[in-house]
């Protein structure tokens, strides 16, 4: 049987399973993040690309080596906004992924001293900030909006106050649900993704097709793809942040499959 793997379904989780379509050890399935999360959750998916924010919810352990991760601009996590952000007092919150919404609520209460109201809505985000005040928008929509707004890009604002990269996804799974093939196999699928960016970028049919320069960009430019040490100490901070506001229960432990 197939090992059932849960993929974003956004430009920047394509080069993560470059190939995989085509092995038969592999079974894809797609969706938003915060979906992939509850897949996993319910035993719907062996291993999922989930928001970072959800391996506090649950018992996992994660692929080493292989995140979506930030070192400044990350440009597809953003806070839309028209009136000066420090007056906003009303913000919409795409909930298609936790982590983001986890990370605004961290970065909007050191940035405004206090908690804005929140609202759940999806984009388009002219209806959001119709809506509200402000506008959290994750992955392509947020890549690709050219409306008039200012953005504050949570990536910049995690490393500016943080010092460290922020990392929104990585693969998990239960204990044991991986053995070191599959590992090794998903790290070439990444290698083989990142050395095929043009040729993505100019194929991918999402939300931004036909801008394959600037996808392109992206994806060289403002995705990280590594799970290095910075990475990791940038997690534990976010947990721990996010602990201290209680957004999560508890602060996890970060355990591997395979070997690190």
């Amino acid at each position: 049987m197939p090992l059932r793997l849960g993929v974003v379904s956004y430009l920047n989780a394509v080069p993560l399973v470059h190939g995989l379509e085509a092995d038969p050890r592999f079974s894809l399935v797609r969706d938003v993040p915060s979906r992939i999360a509850e897949r996993l959750h319910a035993g719907e998916i062996d291993l999922g690309m989930i928001p970072s924010v959800e391996y506090a919810a649950g018992d996992y352990a994660i692929v080493p080596g292989i995140a979506i991760a930030s070192r400044g601009p990350v440009r597809s996590v953003n806070v839309f906004h028209r009136r000066r952000l420090d007056s906003v007092r009303r913000v919409a919150l795409d909930a298609s992924s936790r982590t983001s919404v986890a990370l605004a609520k961290i970065l909007l209460r050191e940035r405004l001293g206090h908690d804005p109201e929140y609202v759940s809505m999806g984009p388009p985000v002219e209806d959001m900030l119709a809506s509200a005040d402000a506008a959290l928008v994750i992955g392509d929509p947020a890549l690709y909006f050219r409306g008039e707004a200012e953005r504050l890009d949570l990536g910049e604002e995690w490393q500016a106050r943080t010092g460290r990269p922020f990392v929104f996804a990585f693969w998990a799974g239960r204990p044991g649900a991986v053995d070191e093939a599959v590992v090794v196999r998903l790290q070439q699928a990444l290698r083989a993704g990142q050395g095929a960016f043009s040729q993505i970028a100019a194929q991918y049919n999402g939300l931004g097709a036909g801008r394959g320069p600037e996808s392109e960009a992206y994806l060289r430019r403002n995705i990280v793809y590594d799970l290095g040490e910075e990475e990791l100490s940038g997690l534990r901070e976010f947990y721990r942040r996010a602990r201290s506001l209680g957004l999560i229960d508890r602060v996890p432990e970060l355990r591997f499959h395979g070997h690190r």
